[in-house]
């Protein structure tokens, strides 16, 4: 008898993680080295891996100070790690077998597909190279304003390294800085050009790589999928209103919003508005926050970017598709329509699947870190959590404090964050399979 040959030895989910999980040993290993710190001692293998899991995640929580405890080869490796994990491995494989003269199989289609979380594996090996495209556009111009921006404030050569520096790890949505001091941005919180700029990089890292494409052929095709409409529909409404109710709960706040000018208050308010959406960069002192501001930003950390993106969350379509399936339920509908267009059950119940996950995930590490971290404000807890679950890197100032077990804790859920909950469990499953009868119907109530 015959077997029947297996296309892939791993599944597409294990390789993904598989791959994002070498690449972070291998990050983690290059910060330990004496080279990558000023102090020529390297990273402790804790810190190594915490701040290699926070890089290539997209993350941006840290541990130690960026900016003041790496060398530039430090740096650059973390900046390495952000574009690799911003862009996700399986683009960076297809670069390399272009420049190569390598022809892409179809194993690797089928990678690249899963890796971007497209739905079809058609025209997957274009989309990659106008990602790569796209990619250098952004951060290339981005980077470019910056360094304009900060030669104002120091040396060229510093100004275009930290141009660019930043520039990445924004459009990766990654958050990392080199200010020092865990500043971040905060000294350019009334500033019109770096907030924009950076809140441009942001925006366009989280809305998707598809959307992006979608938008750069807009002018030949004259229309949008549904996915692209959602995406561009609901981020608007969570920019426009985020940025109005921070402005309403900031207002009088005297260490945030108070004492800057109208411009600087609206900056600050829209800044701190984007930036949940997974970024991590902030204008605003997260601690000085009011509790409501903090716990709003909860709201938008979970939700995080867009699919096929550098950010993380439970996704803006996630977010939608719950919605509209609330909505029909009030209004006694038994469909979810979206423009017209019907939105299909296993959609519906894979964002019920990824929500229910995310949620588990926040309730399990925040409670397991009320152990570990004995005497930390809960909501200092749930904020670092959520954040880490979201791959976004805002920090009430918990992870530097975290103690061993907790950033191991804190690593996992990046992880999870990152690669997604639905990937993981998918990974670790037996392979996917139709039922091969179905039992007879029952009904639960509900409510």
């Amino acid at each position: 008898m015959l077997r029947k040959k297996r296309t892939f030895f791993l599944d597409p989910p294990k390789v993904l993680v598989t791959g994002f999980a070498l690449i972070i040993l291998l990050g983690a290993f290059l910060l330990t080295l004496p080279v990558a710190t000023k102090d020529g001692g390297g990273l402790s293998w804790i810190n190594a891996l915490f701040t290699s899991t926070s890089a290539t995640c997209v993350t941006g929580l840290v541990v130690v100070d960026t900016g003041t405890t790496f060398t530039m080869f430090g740096q650059l490796v973390i900046l390495a790690l952000i574009q690799v994990g911003g862009l996700g491995f399986m683009t960076f494989a297809t670069l390399f077998a272009f420049i190569l003269g390598k022809r892409i199989s179809l194993k690797e289609r089928i990678l690249l597909q899963e890796s971007l979380n497209n739905v079809s594996i058609e025209g997957i090996v274009r989309l990659a190279k106008r990602i790569l495209v796209f990619t250098l556009v952004f951060e290339g111009l981005g980077g470019l304003l910056l360094a304009i921006r900060f030669s104002f404030d120091m040396p060229l050569s510093k100004a275009i390294y930290f141009g660019f520096f930043h520039a990445i790890s924004n459009f990766n949505n990654a958050g990392f800085d080199l200010m020092g001091e865990f500043r971040s941005l905060t000294g350019y919180v009334d500033d019109p050009l770096v907030t924009l700029v950076v809140c441009t990089l942001i925006i366009f890292g989280g809305i998707g790589f598809i959307v992006i494409n979608e938008l750069y052929e807009y002018r030949h095709t004259k229309r949008f999928s549904l996915h692209t409409k959602v995406v561009l529909i609901t981020t608007s409404i969570l920019l426009v209103v985020g940025t109005i109710i921070v402005f309403i709960l900031e207002f009088n706040n005297t260490k945030t919003l108070q004492p800057l000018s109208w411009s600087g208050k609206f900056l600050a308010s829209l800044f701190q508005s984007v930036t949940p959406r997974t970024a991590g960069a902030n204008t605003l002192n997260i601690p000085d926050l009011t509790q409501t501001t903090l716990f709003f930003t909860i709201f938008l950390m979970f939700i995080g970017a867009s699919p096929g993106s550098t950010g993380g969350g439970i996704k803006t379509t996630t977010f939608a598709t719950l919605i509209g399936a609330v909505w029909s339920q009030i209004r006694g509908k038994e469909d979810v329509n979206f423009f017209r267009r019907k939105v299909t059950y296993d959609v519906i119940y894979k964002s019920l699947t990824v929500t229910s996950i995310g949620l588990f995930i926040v309730f399990v590490v925040a409670m397991l870190l009320t152990i570990t971290e004995p005497g930390k404000e809960f909501l200092m807890i749930l904020f670092e959590t959520v954040s880490a679950f979201g791959t976004v890197g805002l920090s009430m100032g918990l992870t530097p404090d975290l103690s061993p077990i907790g950033r191991i804790i804190i690593v996992l859920t990046m992880f999870a964050g990152r690669v997604g909950p639905l990937t993981i469990a998918f990974a670790i499953t037996l392979r996917r399979q139709g039922d091969p009868f179905h039992y007879p119907k029952g009904k639960i109530m509900i409510g």
